[in-house]
């Protein structure tokens, strides 16, 4: 762990620097990545006027997920990626090995298989890059259930069927640790996640999709206050046995020119069961949103995003209820592909039990050096 330079006089973290020479010379690199291979990195920094409940980053000056990646073909039937992520979290600078997976290109009849660590493609933000994201912190929903983002170790079997439709049906064996790290049950494989994921286009303007995935966890976490599950890493601050998730996204452009004019609407939902061995039937985790964002032109968006979290927080053999609901605007300004500058504003509201909900004013700055995956729907 590397301290991250707190008081008023270090100035700039001691961190910047290096990490502000090696985003350049990876750059570098990926103008010579060997054929067929490329390099890319991603620089997420940001300030922050206060910590929100179940934020994912501090008060002040810090780092959000950047990432160094390399990715590209092993021979004409396996490609791979391999992705280095770090942030700064309650005045340190974490890293990790998020992504070292290989995966099948030729498989015949739709199929193909992934292994090593990646992403859980459970739900609609999960698999995507946090730099890709439109608000600064993503939902409620993905703080809470998901630990912001998350990556396990594991295998992946897909199917893609051959219509016209777009239709796709997904198996996952994960270890499960990194979504609950304090278990008292730890079997292995840890978790199962089944998903569906359908789409379409409507005329030249219009696309949507929508997908229902499905988690069995056999990990149980052990009982412990939310603030103190916080205090872990990408762990999941509420999690249970089984989880349902639902999401629906939909986007429109004049002619499909998103580059000129475009509008997202997104929503996701889910409910998670069986929090611990003492849940009844009744006992259970909810939570969602709903965001719609406007590129009203080229280099400029705006959005709003709406979330609401209900949870029973286990006590022991008791439990308590606790809800908090956030709302989030924002202004983009994106000169380049590369370059994301966003000012955003988060109000929360405690409903019960979130004595730390507050309102934050963050200003965000993201730039992308060399290559990167194509974003995701």
């Amino acid at each position: 762990m590397i301290p991250f330079a707190s008081s008023a006089r270090a100035g700039v973290p001691r961190y910047a620097l290096p990490l502000a020479l090696l985003c350049f010379q990876l750059h570098a690199q990926a103008q010579t990545a060997p054929s067929g291979w490329q390099v890319g990195a991603a620089l997420d920094a940001a300030a922050t006027s206060r910590e929100l409940a179940l934020g994912s980053r501090d008060r002040g000056l810090g780092l959000g997920h950047s990432d160094i990646s390399a990715a590209g073909p092993l021979g004409s039937l396996l490609e791979a990626r391999i992705t280095a992520a770090g942030h700064t979290r309650h005045d340190r600078l974490e890293t990790e090995i998020e992504e070292a997976w290989v995966q099948t290109r030729q498989l015949p009849a739709g199929w193909q298989v992934r292994t090593g660590r990646f992403r859980s493609q459970i739900g609609y933000l999960n698999e995507q890059h946090p730099h890709a994201d439109d608000f600064a912190q993503r939902p409620l929903l993905h703080r809470a259930f998901l630990g912001g983002h998350w990556y396990d170790d594991g295998l992946r079997l897909n199917w893609t069927a051959p219509t016209a439709t777009y239709l796709r049906l997904g198996l996952e064996a994960l270890r499960g640790r990194t979504l609950v790290r304090e278990t008292a049950a730890a079997s292995r494989p840890g978790a199962y996640t089944l998903s569906a994921r359908t789409g379409a286009d409507i005329g030249r303007s219009q696309s949507w999709q929508a997908g229902l995935s499905y988690l069995h966890n056999r990990r149980e976490a052990q009982v412990e206050d939310h603030d103190e599950a916080h205090d872990h890493a990408h762990g999941a601050v509420y999690s249970g046995r089984r989880m349902a998730l639902f999401d629906l996204a939909w986007k429109w452009a004049p002619e499909g020119n998103s580059r000129q004019e475009q509008v997202r609407i997104s929503y996701e939902h889910a409910v998670v069961t069986r929090i611990n061995r003492y849940a009844a039937s009744s006992d259970r985790h909810q939570a969602g949103y709903l965001s719609a964002v406007w590129r009203f032109a080229p280099s400029w968006e705006t959005g709003v995003r709406a979330d609401v979290l209900r949870a029973r927080a286990p006590h022991e053999e008791s439990f308590e209820d606790q809800r908090l609901r956030e709302r989030t605007v924002m202004l983009a300004y994106k000169p380049t592909h590369q370059q994301t500058l966003r000012l955003q504003f988060t109000q929360q509201r405690d409903r019960g039990g979130f004595a730390d909900a507050t309102h934050a004013v963050q200003l965000q700055y993201i730039l992308n050096f060399g290559a990167h995956a194509a974003h995701d729907f």
